[in-house]
């Protein structure tokens, strides 16, 4: 997995300690997430947010992959349904992989029908599984 840039979409109110974990895990070498440290705080639909999409894309198309942390809310993210959406996009075009934190956490509909590898265990092991298994078939 050594080289590999993984481009992270989480709900920013919600999962705060799950990319805290993520972040933990990047000092080992066979991950190199990819963080925005300005992640959104203003509205999808605000006058800031052109600017944070462009920011956004740019680090995507620096990834190989989009990993997905499903929480309790995810599905009703704006931010992430855009992110997963431009991930897929042709001049982006992101391996799919997500980790759902509970088994019952309703998955983001973009992920739907896109080969997206899932794991439904929040653990370096499961998470370089599902990365070693994401493709962006779709």
């Amino acid at each position: 997995m050594a080289g590999k840039k993984v481009f992270v979409s989480y709900d920013h109110s919600e999962d705060l300690r799950y990319k805290d974990l993520l972040r933990a895990w990047d000092a080992n070498t066979s991950f190199d997430f990819s963080f925005d440290q300005r992640s959104p705080n203003v509205a999808i639909d605000s006058d800031d947010a052109g600017r944070i999409k462009a920011s956004l894309t740019t680090k995507m198309k620096e990834a190989d992959y989009l990993l997905v942390i499903i929480g309790s809310k995810s599905y009703a993210s704006k931010w992430m349904t855009w992110e997963i959406e431009r991930a897929k996009m042709s001049d982006v075009k992101l391996k799919l992989a997500a980790v759902k934190i509970d088994s019952q956490y309703t998955t983001p509909s973009g992920l739907y029908g896109t080969g997206t590898a899932f794991t439904y265990s929040f653990t370096l092991n499961g998470i370089v599984d599902a990365l070693s298994r994401a493709s962006n078939n779709y």
